[in-house]
């Protein structure tokens, strides 16, 4: 479906000169794509000519596409590392990028393996920055009046680490919250937070997740919205709510901040926000003490016009929780950016969460986009990349990056469908992460195919008032022969109604006839695959999962829960905290393929 969300008529009018005028940049960068684009990989090759990584393939100066895509190979980030743990360990030549490398950016923490270090460059900043002031002008287009009040969104930092080099190494939330960009950024009435920098910089999960939450709570008339990076973020906000309110309406009603919060900066700070209001007290008590949560966010604040959070790719799954604590609020899912680099942005951002679509900004580095068959088991080297605004709609592709930092035909690893184009620029939604999830034999599941097994699946639950919060798997080798296993977290908003044994044996039947033909010969017609098996565990369980990540380094505010797990106390923390196990009670159908 083609779509032009800029020129719909539904949209308002720019609200400033200002927006205006970034409204007017995304339509000269968007109305000359493919220009801009050679204009990018000119300029990216001209400074970066010396570079060692560059010079190595023999360019001569040459600055054109077809040179460039003919010498100089499609990478991962493996080719790449030797290089990269050159800089780290304090190579200051110019290896990859004529400019300095100023410090990493780390990967979330939660993929296979070590984290990934992206070598970035001051500039990058700017560029960075640069987008992200183009985002609430396309807000303001669908939603008025958000001058009028305030964003409760919980952000997060981690405390960086070095190299051996001396570069800093995080995450790049946490390198752009603690830039100039973000600390000493001009007041903008449609920009104003209620999290207060103190805490929103404070490395201490708990400090700054109660600090951002108590702000929250005094100054609830005035939220207009509420977010977090990430839906699992917004949600484990919510659970820390659930588990806290008690302490937090103590220190509303007294004027008093809770001695677990230390950080010195911050009771500076909020020396200066406590005051004593036991109605408002009284009041979060009052709706917190409930035993039903649904709408709690409008109940709290009930003037949000919308949740801004990720709610793409494996985030799709916590929709259905998240409109149960809000009722249904709108879910806007902004931009698409990663630690590689800031791709672009959703141009109708209040559209439904299975309708979002970025369009690339051509002007934040060169792309190229890898041909993808779905149902294909990989790309062969014949499979040449398509330019930017080249790529056909309905097709799906590989995104490939040169960036300014010095990453050169990188494969980011994203799996992106063509949805359509804003005047020349091309519009794409995020299907996945390019990586198996499990496999026993010669099947193959992603996670794309897992979670809608896992929705399919849930549908059984819905009579009994009980949905899936959350889940993560792995490949059980270790029987004979291996089997799939999934951890479930479950939400039973009856408890005199739940679902009973069969129930929980049928859908892991249920999930089983929601996975490819390839799964299901193993399991029919090899006997190369055992019955995939549910394990229920007790509520909580993921919040200890994510704090035990986020002890080994991961950054809350890009954590993710990893839909496949391998390592062994993560495994042992779970299996600790199973209440109960189900298995596939038959086998799932299947046939042989006729072939033609």
């Amino acid at each position: 479906m083609e779509i032009d969300p800029i020129s719909s008529t539904q949209m308002g009018t720019p609200t400033s000169q200002k927006d205006a005028k970034a409204l007017q940049f995304i339509e000269e960068m968007t109305r000359n794509a493919d220009s801009v684009q050679q204009n990018v990989l000119a300029q990216l090759l001209t400074r970066n000519a010396e570079t060692e990584y560059l010079k190595g393939f023999s360019l001569d100066g040459a600055k054109d596409r077809e040179t460039f895509k003919s010498k100089v190979p499609i990478v991962t980030y493996e080719d790449l590392q030797p290089l990269i743990q050159r800089i780290a360990n304090g190579d200051r030549s110019p290896i990859l990028s004529s400019h300095s490398i100023s410090e990493f950016l780390t990967s979330s923490g939660t993929s296979a393996g070590e984290r990934k270090l992206m070598p970035t460059i001051k500039e990058e900043l700017d560029r960075r920055q640069l987008l992200y002031s183009l985002l609430m002008p396309v807000m303001n287009l669908y939603v008025k009046g958000l001058d009028k009040g305030k964003a409760l969104y919980f952000l997060f930092t981690k405390s960086e680490t070095r190299t051996p080099g001396g570069l800093v190494a995080r995450p790049v939330l946490t390198s752009y919250y603690k830039s100039d960009h973000f600390k000493t950024r001009p007041y903008d009435p449609y920009n104003v937070y209620t999290s207060p920098n103190e805490a929103i910089l404070c490395p201490d999960s708990f400090q700054s997740m109660y600090t951002q939450m108590l702000c929250g709570l005094y100054e609830r008339e005035q939220v207009l919205r509420v977010g977090a990076v990430f839906a699992s973020g917004l949600l484990r906000a919510i659970r820390f709510l659930q588990l806290n309110w008690q302490q937090l309406t103590h220190d509303i009603r007294t004027g008093s901040l809770n001695p677990k919060v230390t950080d010195v900066s911050i009771r500076e700070c909020m020396a200066r926000i406590l005051r004593p209001d036991p109605d408002l007290a009284d009041f979060i008590a009052r709706e917190c003490q409930k035993d039903d949560w649904e709408r709690i966010i409008t109940r709290i604040w009930p003037n949000t016009k919308y949740l801004e959070v990720i709610v793409t790719g494996a985030m799709a799954q916590y929709i259905p929780t998240l409109d149960y604590y809000s009722g249904g609020l709108p879910k806007a899912c902004t931009m698409y950016a990663s630690s590689e680099c800031y791709f672009g942005l959703n141009l109708n951002p209040m559209c439904n969460p299975s309708e979002v679509s970025y369009t690339i900004m051509p002007n934040m580095a060169y792309f190229e986009f890898l041909p993808h068959e779905p149902n294909s088991p990989g790309l062969g080297v014949s499979v040449q990349p398509v330019d930017l605004a080249n790529v056909e709609i309905g097709k799906e592709y590989e995104l490939v990056i040169t960036t300014y930092a010095g990453l050169y035909r990188y494969r980011v690893g994203d799996i992106l469908r063509v949805t359509g184009f804003h005047n020349s620029a091309p519009q794409f939604q995020f299907i996945r992460r390019k990586n198996v999830l499990l496999s026993i034999d010669t099947d193959k599941t992603d996670e794309a195919e897992l979670q809608t097994a896992i929705e399919n699946a849930s549908q059984l639950l819905r009579k009994f008032n009980t949905s899936v919060v959350e889940y993560t798997s792995y490949a059980d080798t270790k029987t004979i022969p291996g089997r799939y296993v999934i951890y479930w977290e479950l939400l039973a908003k009856d408890s005199a109604n739940s679902a009973s044994n069969e129930v929980l044996d049928q859908c892991c039947l249920a999930m089983e006839e929601s996975l490819n033909s390839v799964y299901r010969q193993c399991r029919v017609s090899d006997n190369s695959i055992g019955p995939l098996e549910i394990r229920v565990v007790k509520n909580g369980t993921f919040e200890e999962l994510m704090d035990y990540a986020i002890s080994r380094g991961a950054s809350i505010n890009q954590y993710k829960v990893p839909r496949c797990v391998s390592f062994t106390p993560i495994m042992e923390l779970l299996d600790s905290r199973v209440v109960s196990t189900h298995f596939s009670p038959s086998l799932p159908h299947w046939v042989p393929e006729r072939r033609r």
